[in-house]
């Protein structure tokens, strides 16, 4: 049995905490797709971590983490993530493991990144600089290096081979930086990653699978960044929804059974693209400084706003999500007013679903408002001790998206889940 989790927003809806919430219950966490510009954020006692690439159950000593192949993985990356989480007791080498059909991230992926957004000017998509998108084009070019090339004996010949190709590239942006440490820190990495526990990820799921255990497949981003439905062309390089987890670990649809979709009780976007909910008041500035919006692996502050039920609604069908975790509730906590996107007015014209091209026309959302709740609900445990005012909110947007609200995250630690 295979369940899913992953975001409903744009990325950064606190996913990491979830994960490690939810982690107890199951044999194994795979992460499916995406790269190192996820940062899924945990706390460990009083220590923060930023995980970028290995799964968020990793804390878990009895665990399996497993990296699937639908993910590009940067091994100077996971190497100073293994170091990290080691420092902390995780015993990682017995409890991570990685597909061999995983693709590499090279440093000319990240040149060619920098090259290609660099030349785009005002036209930037808002790219992490990780490699991620050049990683993915030379997968579906059929370029690509992956995991188990790293035991082969030819994988020096390959990488020249496709660093040629990408010096031409680079040669057409004009790009001459000297990108040798980063070459030298990259097979210094590689070496670390051949000691690590590489599988043949699709057999190692299913015979998990086969002999009853626990999966739960853990997405990067968030739905509205998927490369076919996100808002295109400021979308991330792969399949942020449950489809992904099909290709992204190999995994027949007929096994996946829930799918947990997380939003925050607000929204936020980092980097370029459309955002009809945004907030560039003082209510916004408020939402940033409050939640702590700033990115996990980035440090960028993120833009923010009210939650968007259309575009929630949207990622809600397309990935099939039968409950919901709302994140970042207390953060509404001293607001005396609320409010909730619930149609979008398009050339004179109110609708509810979301457009093929959000950037080329203008949005004008329309609200429904809310008395807030003007209270600390950082301590509540149950929904029965929620405020009235907050189970309205939590209601409406239950009628809206025919989803239920399961459980509610009303502050950073571990423990602090409100569950219905």
């Amino acid at each position: 049995m295979v369940d899913v989790i992953l975001g409903l927003q744009w990325g950064d809806e606190g996913k990491g905490k979830i994960v490690d919430y939810f982690a107890k219950n199951y044999d194994i966490i795979a992460r499916f797709q995406g790269g190192p510009n996820a940062g899924h954020t945990l706390y460990v006692g009083d220590k923060k971590v930023v995980l970028h690439q290995i799964p968020s159950g990793i804390f878990h000593p009895d665990k399996i983490n497993l990296i699937g192949n639908g993910v590009v993985l940067d091994p100077v990356t996971l190497k100073k993530e293994c170091e990290a989480v080691e420092a902390l007791g995780c015993n990682y080498k017995s409890n991570l493991f990685i597909s061999e059909r995983t693709h590499l991230i090279l440093p000319t992926h990240r040149a060619l990144d920098k090259a290609s957004e660099t030349s785009k000017g005002n036209d930037k998509i808002g790219s992490t600089l990780k490699g991620i998108g050049p990683a993915y084009m030379d997968k579906t070019g059929r370029n690509g290096l992956r995991v188990g090339d790293l035991l082969d004996k030819n994988f020096t010949t390959q990488y020249i081979k496709l660093r040629l190709k990408h010096q031409r590239l680079l040669d057409n942006f004009n790009f001459h930086e000297d990108i040798t440490p980063w070459e030298e820190e990259f097979f210094d990495a590689v070496e670390f990653l051949k000691t690590l526990n590489i599988v043949n990820g699709e057999y190692f799921i299913h015979e998990k699978i086969k002999t009853g255990k626990r999966i739960l497949a853990e997405g990067a981003q968030g739905s509205m960044l998927d490369v076919d439905f996100g808002t295109f062309p400021f979308v991330t390089s792969s399949s942020t929804i449950s489809a992904g987890v099909c290709s992204g670990l190999g995994i027949a649809p007929q096994f996946i059974k829930e799918v947990i979709g997380i939003t925050k009780a607000y929204c936020t976007r980092v980097g370029s693209g459309p955002f009809p909910t945004e907030l560039t008041d003082e209510t916004g500035d408020f939402l940033r400084n409050a939640g702590n919006e700033f990115g996990s692996t980035t440090g960028r502050p993120r833009r923010c706003g009210w939650i968007d039920l259309v575009a929630l609604n949207f990622a809600c069908m397309i990935n099939g999500v039968t409950q919901i975790v709302m994140t970042k509730a207390d953060i509404l906590d001293s607001l005396e007013e609320l409010k909730v996107c619930k149609s979008y007015l398009t050339n004179g014209q109110e609708t509810t679903t979301v457009p093929f091209q959000m950037n080329r026309i203008e949005i004008s959302p329309i609200y429904h408002s809310f008395e807030g709740w003007n209270s600390d609900i950082s301590k509540i445990k149950d929904f029965s001790a929620l405020p009235d005012q907050m189970n309205n909110y939590i209601r409406f947007i239950n009628n809206y998206l025919g989803v239920p609200v399961n459980y509610i995250s009303n502050g950073p630690g571990r423990d602090q889940i409100v569950a219905g």
